[in-house]
């Protein structure tokens, strides 16, 4: 199989949808010989900030000497982001190959219905950690939880990071329906740790695990501007300045932090911790992109994500480059983010879920355009030399601004329908 075939394959999964639920994948791993039982696994949930928490826990361990696999969704420029090995996304050969092998071994994975999109590449995740025998794997759930096609590993910690209200379609409509689906991934006799939550949140969070961590109970960490970051935990104490920009990311450090002391890996202590967070780069969060004008990429898509990031930057006057998809909640995103703005410039990414940028026009007096690239020049010419252009509203325009930077094409990627 080459690489081309695979994206044709998955590109058709697409159309299968999203149907939450465990049994497909359970007989499957088993059929694959169980490789997500086969190493140590770290699994986050959460609304905002999963992968920035991944990212923080990845880098930790890899400087514990550890040999690590890192699974997140969606990527931004190049499907192969999503599966890491020691943080280098695998190539396109070794993708193929392991969708050959499940395609061997799982002789109904193609079928009707099969396997979906996220069933597969999850597989492809869990085998290509197996076949490399990583020491520990970092797994960032898809879509909630509890049935999420991620949820059959038995981890030596889970975390859950920031709720707010997404996916209520599938998820439920209040934040203690979504906690409860969110921390379905908490196992008996497994320690669990959570970032700040609402009430609600935080009360259907404390049913579902004896053995879980909160901040200011649990575990502490300095989050006043202005101070040096540290993180406060049973026995750890860990001072680092984390490499990811953005006041908001300590928050998502010290829930990195509070999940590897929870997990307690013989091999991983408080000094590998602090030279991990500074080391972690993730990109399209708060991504600092050159200067004159300073351009920010963020991949926040929903209104908590927004309000975090209008947080962060208040007092910046900022130009506002802004995309979201059909899903979102673009309209209260805009509530946290144009009032920070000189002026809001809109677009629509190359995806057929993309909102059109002159729908998102009528939400809040802006600029609709053509293209990301269009929207990004007149956002810079607006900004001038000295000034700062904020992109924002969707990973999917973080990737691509990425290729746009960097003066090259965004590959068309297989994406889920979400």
């Amino acid at each position: 199989m080459t690489f081309e075939e695979l994206k044709t394959i998955l590109f058709a999964r697409g159309n299968f949808g999203m149907r939450l639920g465990l049994e497909r994948m359970r007989e499957a791993l088993s059929l694959l010989d169980d490789p997500h039982l086969q190493y140590r696994t770290l699994h986050v949930a959460g609304t905002n900030g999963k992968g920035s928490t991944c990212a923080f826990a990845e880098s930790s361990l890899r400087m514990a000497g550890l040999k690590t696999g890192l699974y997140t969704s969606p990527h931004l420029r190049h499907f192969c982001e999503r599966i890491r090995l020691d943080f280098e996304p695998i190539g396109e050969p070794h993708a193929a190959a392991l969708l050959d092998e499940i395609v061997a071994r799982v002789p109904w994975a193609l079928g009707d219905p099969g396997l979906t999109f996220f069933e597969i590449v999850t597989l492809m995740g869990f085998l290509a950690f197996a076949q490399a025998k990583v020491d520990v794997a970092v797994i960032e759930v898809g879509l909630g939880g509890r049935l999420d096609a991620t949820n059959l590993v038995r981890p030596c910690a889970c975390a859950v990071t920031a709720l707010g209200l997404e996916h209520t379609q599938y998820l439920g409509s209040t934040l203690a329906e979504i906690a409860r689906e969110k921390g379905g991934i908490f196992k008996p006799g497994v320690p669990a740790v959570t970032a700040g939550q609402p009430f609600r949140a935080a009360r259907e969070l404390s049913k579902l695990s004896n053995r879980l961590w909160r901040p200011g109970r649990d575990y502490r960490f300095e989050s006043r501007p202005g101070q040096p970051f540290c993180y406060a935990g049973p026995a750890w104490t860990v001072r680092a300045e984390p490499g990811l920009e953005g006041f908001y990311q300590r928050a998502n450090a010290a829930l990195a932090c509070a999940l590897l002391e929870a997990a307690a890996l013989p091999e991983v202590a408080p000094l590998h911790v602090a030279n991990g967070l500074a080391a972690t780069r993730w990109p399209g969060r708060l991504e600092r992109k050159g200067t004159h004008p300073t351009v920010l990429i963020d991949g926040a898509h929903n209104p908590h994500a927004a309000a975090a990031l209008a947080k962060t930057l208040r007092g910046s006057r900022v130009v506002l480059v802004f995309a979201a998809m059909q899903d979102k909640d673009a309209e209260q995103m805009l509530r946290h983010l144009a009032p920070i703005a000189q002026e809001v410039h809109y677009c629509a990414t190359d995806s057929p879920r993309a909102r059109p940028a002159r729908e998102l026009a009528r939400l809040w007096p802006g600029t609709p355009h053509e293209s990301v690239r269009a929207a990004l020049e007149a956002a810079r010419r607006v900004a001038g030399a000295e000034g700062t252009v904020l992109c924002c509203g969707s990973l999917y325009l973080a990737g691509e601004l990425e290729g746009v930077l960097a003066g090259e094409s965004t590959p068309r990627m297989p994406s889920e329908r979400l």
